[in-house]
């Protein structure tokens, strides 16, 4: 009896690929993933619309996730939200990235020294991702929740780390996302944001002046790792009316000497010049 020749190679996965390499159905898992987080509680309809992707299928999505903690539904009001699980991986990241744990002592003396609430964010893509935060006891103040994500244009975290990147860099980031004009004092390409962020570049401190929010103002500072690029970003955030232009230099010393003290000693290293 003839032995059958095995098939050379990797035998076939079971699950779709598509042409760029990826699996097609963790693909669409993470989507919805990211997507449950984004709008933090979303019914089943409006999430399908909202990836683009059946109803079925994305129930079939949410109860994989659900079995295995990534996201949770509300019975009463049958919404989704993210599980606990996904804060477990999420706090994972925090823990490894000593930028967080070097810089929560330096958030907290910077809160008390200019009174207002110290933000920590990290680059992700086109955004900043907040990762940390210490707030003022001003009964008005700032509050960004942990992983909220803003455009890089239009936050001073984010105009602080653009302003750092290669031109190149610059045009990636840019080019990524939609421009939107949040408010009138937004900075666009064209009208300005070129020109503010070689300010910044050369003061060494961002200045958002009611760009993403009417009454809200934000002072931020790129923080380097050691090949010399910006990697995170530490601000002060509050009402416009305790942001005065004249108090500004003030806010950017005490923000640019606490992304300075961050980078050090985690061992990043300052650009040159």
């Amino acid at each position: 009896m003839d032995s059958q020749k095995r098939p050379r190679g990797r035998p076939k996965s079971a699950f779709k690929e598509s042409s760029a390499g990826t699996m097609q159905s963790l693909d669409r898992a993470l989507g919805v993933l990211t997507t449950v987080a984004r709008l933090e509680r979303v019914a089943l309809s409006d999430l399908a619309r909202e990836v683009d992707i059946p109803t079925a299928t994305t129930h079939r999505i949410l109860m994989t996730l659900q079995k295995h903690g990534f996201v949770t539904i509300d019975e009463e009001r049958q919404e989704w939200m993210v599980g606990i699980e996904a804060y477990r991986t999420g706090a994972s990241f925090l823990r490894r990235n000593n930028i967080l744990e070097i810089g929560r002592p330096i958030l907290r003396r910077l809160m008390q020294d200019s009174g207002e609430t110290a933000n920590l964010a990290v680059p992700d893509g086109s955004e900043v991702v907040f990762v940390g935060q210490v707030e003022t006891q001003n009964p008005i103040r700032a509050f960004f929740p942990p992983g909220a994500r803003t455009p890089m244009y239009a936050s001073g975290t984010g105009k602080a780390i653009l302003a750092a990147l290669s031109t190149e860099s610059l045009s990636r980031a840019l080019g990524a996302t939609d421009l939107i004009a949040f408010t009138e004092n937004t900075h666009l390409p064209g009208s300005g944001l070129h020109e503010d962020l070689a300010e910044t570049r050369a003061r060494g401190w961002s200045y958002d002046h009611q760009e993403r929010y009417e009454g809200m103002s934000c002072i931020g500072a790129a923080i380097f790792n050691d090949r010399a690029e910006p990697c995170a970003g530490i601000s002060v955030s509050g009402p416009t009316v305790r942001f005065s232009r004249g108090r500004a230099p003030e806010l950017g010393t005490l923000v640019s000497s606490a992304a300075q003290e961050i980078t050090q000693l985690s061992g990043g290293q300052l650009p040159k010049g």
